[in-house]
């Protein structure tokens, strides 16, 4: 093993650990342990990969590894464990408890869309994607990309609504 090799992965690993961790976390709906799965088979994947790609995009190649390795997931039928129903309670304040609520609420929304609607709004919205690139990441015809992300978000409108209005 080259130390060259070795020492640019492993920055890049630690530079990126958390941000990829979260888009891991939207693709699976939540589920940081599946994330965490899913982010550690395509940094294996990568760290193979490593001599053709690291001159080019790494954080590219690892995240459509892991859009592909989400989108296989969601084919299976069972995963064996589930999350739990309820978190613990916290011990974080103010602002930061606030933050990971909106956070959780936001990955138990994004929980109740298909595997490609969920693929397609976290590449077009949180990873700022174009269109022709999400359909390429999917795999897809732009138009069917479009739908996906389009029926994402409605649903994801309704969602979030239905969680915020009271029950009389």
């Amino acid at each position: 093993m080259e130390p060259d090799r070795s020492e640019a992965y492993d920055l890049f690993v630690t530079a990126r650990w958390s941000s990829l961790l979260h888009l891991g976390r939207l693709l699976t709906g939540g589920d940081r342990h599946r994330a965490e799965d899913l982010l550690q088979e395509a940094l294996v994947k990568l760290w193979f990969a490593w001599p053709r790609v690291v001159d080019q995009s790494p954080e590219a190649y690892v995240r459509k590894v892991m859009v592909r390795e989400a989108a296989r997931a969601a084919r299976r039928r069972w995963w064996g464990e589930r999350p739990a129903g309820e978190l613990p309670e916290t011990a974080l304040v103010g602002d930061a408890t606030a933050e990971l609520d909106e956070r959780a609420r936001l990955e138990t929304a994004l929980a109740h869309l298909s595997a490609r609607q969920r693929t397609a709004v976290v590449l077009r919205f949180y990873l700022d994607l174009s269109e022709v690139e999400v359909a390429k990441a999917l795999g897809c015809p732009l138009g069917t990309a479009r739908s996906h992300a389009a029926r994402g978000v409605a649903r994801l409108r309704k969602v979030l609504v239905d969680d915020v209005t009271p029950v009389s």
